[in-house]
């Protein structure tokens, strides 16, 4: 496993993000700038009012409401309640794409409406804020990584789902957590040598998973890339007997105490499998609501990022994901702003490692037939879900 010494540039900082200069990181790449436009909360009359008017929006302009499971819990809700979708990037993407709804609102991350709109270009599709960014997505510029590949001819070019519409269209391959071990697996078993982009923790873990020869693009989730493993222990002694689930996008030490590790579709599923009444939970704070709702009797608690056991410190949560509100969801109903534009040209290059993957999922039996039915297919979508 060979290792390229990058990393995503996310910045940090109190500076006033409203102040650029030629030499200064966009502004999309402050985390504070992040942090300064997640909206407030709704007061509960409010709140009320602005859901029933954005079911009434849904209804008037054809269009379904589809939700990461790091967003708000009142949008995972309004989302399941209006038909629409709660699932991972690649599961919000096919759900669009199958819905006879002409519009997708796509409360996530930019990437994440960029997939929608690679699986379904007829459609409109808008976001409650197109600066909702990725550490990931923004940690692997087109031009660099191109450079990076054109540096390494003879390698297989395998990118994650958690990067831009131009990145995947620079892959051979893309992947999601779920189904990327396999990929790369029968990748190294035809003899193919890989690179891998962009998330550094996710691409150790399989390449210590499968023993394939990989270059590791060296970006981060901002998110998974905190979880500490010393807290964490700290907070298993307190709990002796929960089970830890942790993303692979975590630091090794991290991996190395878990009890699952898997994609957030999977860590969902492995909560109701399980025997076990307590769970340690390392990924984005959202992923909470859904589990808790599925086992109301279970105990969920976040990992640590940080101070002594669980703080308010260990807050993981994705800043950019925070962006998505209700009063945004509104808005770009009623104006049709925030609306994810591509050429066709670009969405036809990305398409085709995506394709790639799904043809291979189904040729492995990772899912089976649809059905038709949206709602009974939902958890096919979840073999090959992605972040």
């Amino acid at each position: 496993m060979n290792i390229y010494p990058y990393d995503a540039p996310i910045m940090n900082t109190k500076a006033d993000s409203n102040t650029t200069s030629a030499n200064s990181i966009s502004h999309r790449m402050n985390i504070e700038y992040a942090k300064a436009n997640i909206p407030v909360d709704l007061p509960h009359s409010e709140r009320l009012v602005v859901e029933e008017n954005i079911k009434q929006l849904l209804k008037n302009n054809n269009a379904v409401l589809v939700a990461h499971y790091y967003v708000d819990p009142f949008i995972q809700d309004l989302a399941l309640a209006t038909g629409g979708c709660v699932g991972d990037s690649l599961e919000m993407a096919r759900f669009g794409q199958a819905h006879s709804a002409q519009t997708l609102v796509v409360a996530g991350v930019r990437f994440m409406g960029e997939s929608a709109k690679i699986l379904s270009m007829e459609k409109t599709v808008l976001m409650p804020d197109l600066e909702a960014e990725c550490s990931l997505d923004l940690g692997c510029p087109i031009d660099e990584f191109s450079a990076f590949c054109d540096a390494h001819p003879e390698r297989t070019v395998v990118v994650y789902a958690n990067t831009s519409a131009a990145v995947k269209a620079r892959a051979d391959w893309v992947v999601t957590s779920s189904v990327g071990i396999d990929i790369i697996r029968h990748l190294h078993a035809k003899g193919e040598k890989i690179i891998w982009g962009p998330d550094r923790h996710l691409g150790k873990y399989i390449a210590r998973e499968t023993g394939a020869d990989m270059l590791l693009w060296q970006g981060s989730c901002l998110v998974h890339n905190e979880f500490k493993a010393t807290e964490l222990l700290q907070l298993k002694e307190q709990h002796p007997n929960a089970k830890v689930l942790v993303h692979p996008e975590s630091p090794d030490s991290v991996v190395a105490l878990a009890d699952v590790v898997g994609s957030t579709s999977k860590l969902l599923t492995s909560t109701y499998e399980m025997d076990a009444d307590t769970f340690i939970v390392a990924t984005d704070l959202g992923i909470l609501h859904e589990m808790q709702k599925r086992s109301p009797t279970k105990r969920f608690l976040a990992a640590p990022t940080a101070g002594e056991s669980a703080s308010c410190k260990s807050c993981a949560f994705c800043p950019w994901m925070a962006m998505n509100g209700l009063k945004g969801i509104e808005q770009c109903l009623t104006d049709y702003s925030g609306e994810v534009l591509m050429s066709a040209e670009l969405a036809a290059d990305a398409i085709k490692p995506l394709q790639r993957m799904l043809d291979f999922a189904e040729s492995q039996k990772l899912r089976v037939e649809a059905s038709g039915d949206i709602v009974k297919d939902r958890a096919l979508f979840a073999n090959v879900g992605a972040a």
